[in-house]
C-alpha cells in the first residue's frame, strides 16, 4: 500500500482552489489524483481550516492512545479475573 502523498495543509490548499472556481476535472489532472479522492477529501475537510486539520489530527493520535490504553487494561482485568476464578 502506498503511503501518503498529501499533507492535511496541501489538501486543504487543493480544496480551496475548488472553492476558487476551478473544476474538480482540472484539479485531479493537475495534482495526479482521481475524482473518487477529491471527493473523499472534500467530504473529510471541506471547511476546515490548516489548524483545524492540525487538531484534528492531535485528536485522533490521543483517541488511538486512549483505545490503547482501555485494551491493555481490559486484558489485565480479564487475567485478574481468571487468576482469581481458580481453585487452589
Amino acid at each position: 500500500m502506498k503511503g501518503k502523498r498529501f499533507s492535511a495543509e496541501q489538501i486543504i490548499n487543493v480544496l480551496k482552489e475548488s472553492d476558487a472556481g476551478v473544476k474538480p476535472a482540472d484539479l485531479c489532472r493537475k495534482y495526479g489524483i482521481s475524482e473518487a479522492t477529491y471527493y473523499h477529501w472534500k467530504a473529510k475537510y471541506g471547511n476546515m481550516t490548516v489548524s483545524d486539520a492540525r487538531r484534528l489530527k492531535e485528536l485522533e493520535q490521543e483517541n488511538s492512545r486512549l483505545k490503547k490504553l482501555v485494551a491493555d487494561q481490559a486484558l489485565d482485568i480479564q487475567m485478574l479475573k481468571e487468576v482469581c476464578s481458580k481453585n487452589f
